[in-house]
């Protein structure tokens, strides 16, 4: 007989489930609108099976949309994309993966898995919560995606049915937590001002990028409390 499943990973496998679900619809929004874009449905599921990260097919898509050149969708693109290298960073000690599940993990590394990743306490809740959100935000976007790009404009304004608030409201409910202390509150803050001052000025990407800078080094520059110092005698 297996044994039973603790608390904290049933808590993991809840909170990754959920975050799927939510990411997932929103793949029917990317569908529809890479279509109206001008993508094929074989582009766009091969956009979403290959490169898979929202932010940045979404990205690649709105520059397609409004006339800009394959150039600029690409460089559009891969800027938003440099943040999954810092996710990668994040997980890749926590996870402890070796071979092919490397390589699968990578693939799997975006905001919902790093987030209900590092929201967990128990080693193993969070290899769990890392997978179950990872894998299951792939499966359910790569399908929601092809559905979407199948319906194509039919749906009509995909903003109607709620789904672009669905996954920023999952993704909010599991940061929210992270910011109970005071330090935390001024670093979101200070991120959250970083980035609505680049975004009239700046590409899109930049924002993002300079956003998640302002925040590593507001975090480098802190001083440590001095309770973790000591408790480290």
């Amino acid at each position: 007989m297996s044994r039973p499943r603790s608390p904290a990973v049933s808590a993991a496998v809840r909170q990754g489930v959920s975050v799927s679900v939510a990411t997932g619809l929103y793949g029917v929004s990317f569908g529809a609108l890479a279509v109206v874009a001008g993508l094929t449905v074989a582009q766009t599921a091969a956009l979403s099976l290959l490169l898979f990260s929202g932010g940045s097919q979404f990205a690649l898509v709105g520059v397609v949309a409004a006339g800009g050149s394959p150039l600029a969708a690409v460089a559009t693109s891969s800027l938003l994309g440099v943040r999954n290298t810092l996710y990668g960073a994040v997980v890749s000690p926590l996870l402890d993966v070796r071979g092919w599940r490397r390589w699968a993990a990578a693939q799997v590394t975006i905001d919902e898995s790093t987030a209900v990743a590092v929201a967990q306490r128990d080693p193993q809740a969070v290899r769990v919560g890392f997978w179950a959100t990872g894998l299951g935000v792939f499966v359910l976007w790569n399908v929601c995606s092809l559905l979407g790009a199948l319906a194509g404009d039919a749906l009509g304004d995909p903003r109607a049915w709620g789904l672009d608030a669905a996954a920023g409201a999952a993704f909010l409910a599991l940061v929210w937590p992270r910011l109970a202390s005071r330090d935390a509150r001024l670093v979101a803050a200070l991120a959250v001002v970083v980035s609505a001052a680049l975004v009239p000025v700046t590409p899109a990407g930049i924002p993002v990028l300079g956003a998640a800078a302002a925040a590593i080094a507001a975090g480098l520059l802190s001083p440590a409390p001095r309770a973790r110092r000591g408790g480290a005698r």
